[in-house]
Parts: C-alpha cells; sequence; structure tokens
C-alpha cells in the first residue's frame, strides 16, 4: 500500500460566500444621519449585527473610493435609505449603482427604504428624484454614468421594500430589524459536516451534475444510497451548505427513520417540515399524516424550495414528506438519503440516484491521519500499524473516523493492544451502526437464516458456528446489485454474528475460546459484508 496524499481543501461547491459585514447602509446625510439612520445603526450594533456606516459627512461630488467599493462587496446585505434628497448626491447614486451589481454577481440581499418617499417617484425618477437628475445632466453632459444611474433608480424603484409614509418610526424600524434578523439568521445557518471533508469535494461535483441547478423549470428528486456509515448524512449536509441559499427556502430533515419511529413522529416531521419554509406553525395542529400531506401540497406548492430527507427507511415517509413534485414549487430539489436502494427504485418520483462509495486507501490514509496523528499522513514509527488500520476499514469513513480519534496520543503499544481487540470486537460505535444496516436487510429474506443452518450444543459453545457455511464460500469479488442472494447471506451471517455476541451472557465465562471465536467471526462476517456491499 503505497502512502500518497494529496491537500485536503474544502471544495468551493460548498464554500459559502464570506462576508465581512452584515450590513452596508447607503443614505444621504443630511436627510437622516442624525435622526433615522442613527437610530437604525444603533439598534442592529445592539443586536450584534456587524453594520458599516459611513460616519464622514463627505463632499458627495467626487468619485467613490477603492476602499468603500470593496466595503459594499464584502457586505451580505444593503439597506438603501431613499429619501428626499438622496439622488441629488452623485457618491449616493455611484454606491446604488454598485450595491445592485452586487446584487446580481454576489447574490447580495438588497432592501429599499422609502423614507417619506413614494416608490413610484424613485422607479418613474418623478419630484426631487426628477429634479436631481435634471442637474446631474446638465452637470455631466454626456457622460454615461448619469444614464446608469437613471436606470439604477429605475430599478430599486421596483424592487420589494419598506415604505414609511406618516407611520411610526419606531414600529417601523422595528420591522426592518426582525427583516435583517431573519435574513442573517437564514444566511448564515450551516450544518455541522465533517471535521475533515476527506473526498467530500468529487462527490459533491457529482451530485451537483445530478442536480442541475439553475433549471427553475424543473423539480427534481435525486436519492443517495449506501451501507451505514459511508458518508451519505455528511454529503446531503454538505449539498444543504452549498445551495441552500439559492431556494426560497429550505429545510434538512434528519434522523427521519428514528423519528418516524416514535408516536405521531411522522406527523411531526411534517410540521417541523412546514414550519421551516412558512414560519412560525405553532397555531396549526395537524392531527394525522393524511392532513398534513394536504397542508403541504397547498401551501408549499409555490415554494421553491430544497427539501432534504435523512435516512429514509420506508416509503411511508417518503409518501408523507414528499409523496409528489407537484407538492413544491417548480425549480424544487428533493433529497433522499437511505440505505435501502430499492426504495428509491420504487419511489417513481425519483429522478437519479447517486451510490456512495467508500473511499480510496489514499483517502483513507488522510482522515485516519487527520484524526490519529492531526496531519495528513501517518508518523514514520505507525506507519505498518496504521496499513493494519486501512484494511480493517474498508475505506469506511465511520471506522476511520472512530479508530483513528480513539486512538490519537497512544503510544505503539497502546495501539497494538486497540488493534488486536478491535480484530476480535469493533468499536461500539461502528458495531451499532453497522447492525442498523443488518437489520435494515432483514427484509430481503423472510427467513434469514433459512439457508445457515444452525445449532447449538450447550455444553461445548465453541460449536455455535460447526454447521454455518464457511466465509470463503462467499465471493465478494461479485458485483453485490448482481448477486442479491450473495448479499443477504453476508447480511444474514453478520445478523446471526450479532446476535450471538448480544447474548454472549448465557455461556460460561470460563470459557475464554468463546470471546475469541466469535470476535474472530464477527470481523469477519462484518467485513466480508463490507466488501460485499461497497463498491469496488
Amino acid at each position: 500500500m503505497a502512502f500518497r496524499t494529496s491537500p485536503s481543501s474544502s471544495s468551493s461547491l460548498f464554500s459559502a460566500p464570506k462576508w465581512y459585514y452584515d450590513v452596508f447602509l447607503s443614505f444621504r446625510g443630511e436627510d437622516t444621519r442624525n435622526t433615522f439612520v442613527a437610530h437604525l445603526y444603533a439598534a442592529l450594533k445592539h443586536l450584534g449585527i456587524h453594520t458599516y456606516i459611513d460616519d464622514k459627512d463627505l463632499e458627495r461630488g467626487k468619485t467613490i473610493s477603492p476602499t468603500l467599493l470593496k466595503v459594499i462587496e464584502e457586505s451580505m446585505i444593503s439597506i438603501i435609505v431613499l429619501s428626499s434628497n438622496y439622488a441629488s448626491s452623485s457618491w449616493c447614486l455611484e454606491e446604488l449603482t454598485q450595491i445592485l451589481e452586487c446584487k446580481k454577481t454576489k447574490q447580495q440581499i438588497v432592501l429599499p427604504v422609502f423614507y417619506h418617499v413614494d416608490p413610484s417617484e424613485v422607479r418613474k425618477q418623478e419630484g426631487s428624484f426628477g429634479k436631481a437628475l435634471a442637474k446631474h445632466q446638465e452637470r455631466f453632459k454626456e457622460d454615461p454614468k448619469v444614464q446608469r444611474w437613471k436606470e439604477a433608480l429605475q430599478e430599486v424603484g421596483s424592487l420589494a421594500g419598506v415604505h414609511l409614509e406618516d407611520g411610526n418610526e419606531c414600529e417601523f424600524m422595528h420591522k426592518i430589524i426582525q427583516w435583517v434578523d431573519s435574513k442573517i439568521v437564514k444566511s448564515t445557518y450551516k450544518l455541522d459536516i465533517a471535521e475533515y471533508p476527506i473526498g467530500l469535494e468529487s462527490r459533491l461535483k457529482d451530485l451537483n451534475t445530478k442536480l442541475r441547478i439553475g433549471r427553475n423549470d424543473i423539480t427534481l428528486v435525486i436519492g443517495i444510497y449506501g451501507i451505514g456509515g459511508v458518508g451519505k448524512t455528511t454529503i446531503a449536509k454538505a449539498v444543504f451548505n452549498s445551495i441552500g441559499n439559492q431556494f426560497e427556502d429550505r429545510c434538512f430533515l434528519e434522523n427521519v427513520r428514528e423519528i418516524s419511529s416514535q408516536e405521531n413522529g411522522l406527523v411531526k416531521l411534517q410540521e417541523k417540515l412546514l414550519r421551516a419554509v412558512l414560519g412560525n406553525f405553532e397555531s396549526f395542529h395537524i392531527g394525522s399524516v393524511g392532513a398534513g400531506t394536504n397542508v403541504i401540497k397547498h401551501r408549499l406548492c409555490s415554494k421553491r424550495i430544497l427539501l432534504i430527507l435523512d435516512d429514509v427507511n420506508e416509503s411511508c415517509q417518503l409518501q408523507g414528506l414528499a409523496g409528489d413534485k407537484n407538492w413544491f414549487g417548480p425549480g424544487s430539489r428533493i433529497v433522499i438519503t437511505t440505505r435501502d436502494q430499492r426504495l428509491l427504485t420504487c419511489h417513481n418520483q425519483v429522478d437519479s440516484t447517486y451510490e456512495v462509495q467508500g473511499l480510496d486507501d489514499n483517502q483513507a490514509i488522510q482522515l485516519f491521519s487527520w484524526h490519529a496523528f492531526k496531519r495528513d499522513r501517518p508518523v514514520e514509527s505507525y506507519v505498518e500499524l496504521t496499513k493494519r488500520i486501512i484494511d480493517y476499514a474498508k475505506g469506511l469513513p465511520l471506522a476511520l473516523t472512530v479508530l483513528g480519534s480513539a486512538l490519537y496520543d497512544r503510544n505503539i503499544e497502546q495501539w497494538k493492544s486497540a488493534l488486536e481487540k478491535y480484530e476480535i470486537s469493533p468499536h461500539k460505535d461502528i458495531y451499532e451502526i453497522l447492525k442498523i444496516s443488518y437489520d435494515g436487510l432483514e427484509d430481503d429474506n423472510e427467513n434469514p437464516n433459512e439457508d445457515l443452518e444452525l445449532e447449538k450444543d450447550d455444553g461445548n459453545p465453541n460449536e455455535i458456528f460447526g454447521k454455518r457455511r464457511r466465509d470463503d464460500e462467499y465471493d465478494c469479488n461479485v458485483e453485490p446489485n448482481r448477486c442479491p442472494q450473495q448479499k443477504r447471506s453476508h447480511s444474514s451471517t453478520m445478523g446471526i454474528t450479532i446476535t450471538e455476541l448480544e447474548n454472549e451472557d448465557q455461556y460460561p465465562k470460563e470459557d475464554m475460546n468463546l470471546e475469541l471465536t466469535l470476535g474472530l467471526k464477527l470481523k469477519s462476517t462484518i467485513f466480508n459484508f463490507l466488501c460485499c456491499l461497497l463498491p469496488s
């Protein structure tokens, strides 16, 4: 096994824009600096919202400075306070032009505040806005920037904003702050993904092709499948973080399998989906799954959303949460993660599927080494032991992460001791995930033990494997999707071994060979099972 590593980095596919400021305030100083804008800035600052305000009352006839251009580009939200004398400042108009450019190129959020001016005056350049532009035209003659300013005013006057005419300024300001706060929460909310996202970039590139972002005329359902612990949830979270801001709303429903098994669990998931998309849904009570599906279909059919259903294991969950593409608005994307490929095949709404493969050796080395050594390759004296770990884990990210973390800052003797233990009985975190994968495959065979003649001799517990088929009768090089009976045999063998380990207390403790016998069988069955399920 060659130890070659490549630099690990965060993919641009899931790297969100890096904003330095939350809010940039654009305003005409002589109109609002010491009144409305001063109070708005103080309130935003009080809430911890990082806001830029130009505190110098400069002569606004000069070209906008490069520094200020950079500030605008690095702001998540621009609030444009359009007061009666806003357009009289060429500086303000240059700010406005730059802000609208950032809206197009950097997806900056823009809020026009029509402060005692009518939006139509801005849009049509009437009243004080028309007079100001006429003066600019006279001053700058044929300079094309005047036309740019006119187009910018027309555009900002057409945007959805807030209008203060004669109402309560305090209440008006409070609404603006609430809006800003909600936008920041939505834009900055990210799901935690793997500390070391080794192999994630290439997987996201593959998925990005299937998601076809930018096609807002179609709704797509994508299925992600693979064995437990292979990284399906991590990939789904990275997708959520990378493209979530490109949708009107987004929702990540995690642990669907676990929550659905609880009382009214599916109803709770429906309510969570509706709250995530529509806002506070506490006042509504969904009494049944059927009622919930009707609400989802009625209320979300015009919403372009990103919905991720994580760890689905039954078709009723899909029917209750995303039974049809028409439940959601055009341009929506629904991503499903599951251990069961057949579930995706049976759900006729799925447009394409993606099988998550285990890491290759070099990726496995990197992931394990980052956890075990806090670097991308093993320490020289641990190379041989690391090879054993990589061979043992079979490219499963869960196993590599758990084992690397467990062995961090341990000496060689402790590594050897731990390896001997793990080769007999796997780490409990790995064991639990693989057991779930086995449990989910039980339905492949009404009697998963029918092809294994199991006899127990209470007097000699070492005979419990006496009638079992030998592991080498299973050829793990055969593609698993082409040998469903072979997959059942492997999963059955693993499940029986797990059950026996769970019932180990029934055997006499003085028989020291029992743990070794069960453990070695567990090693071979679990990881032969992995070999069969993980794509080569």
